[in-house]
């Protein structure tokens, strides 16, 4: 199975969904809500928002290259 490039993204906040398509070299520290405009940051221990919040991870995570942040 190949790596999957959307994910969709649930807002903590307000429980808004957003289908996203994912950076395939990156992990996306930021997100901005466009439900409520709130600023979404990854939870302690995940590299990224996809990680915390949304319904696939990231593809550096899924391809096994492990978390991007440095």
């Amino acid at each position: 199975m190949g790596i999957v490039l959307h994910s969709d993204l649930s807002c903590p906040h307000c429980g808004h969904v957003s289908r996203e398509l994912m950076p395939e070299d990156a992990c996306m520290y930021f997100y901005e809500c466009t439900g409520c405009g709130r600023l979404l940051k990854p939870e302690a221990g995940d590299c990224c928002v996809f990680c915390s919040y949304g319904s696939v991870q990231c593809p550096p995570i899924q391809s096994g290259q492990g978390c991007c942040q440095v």
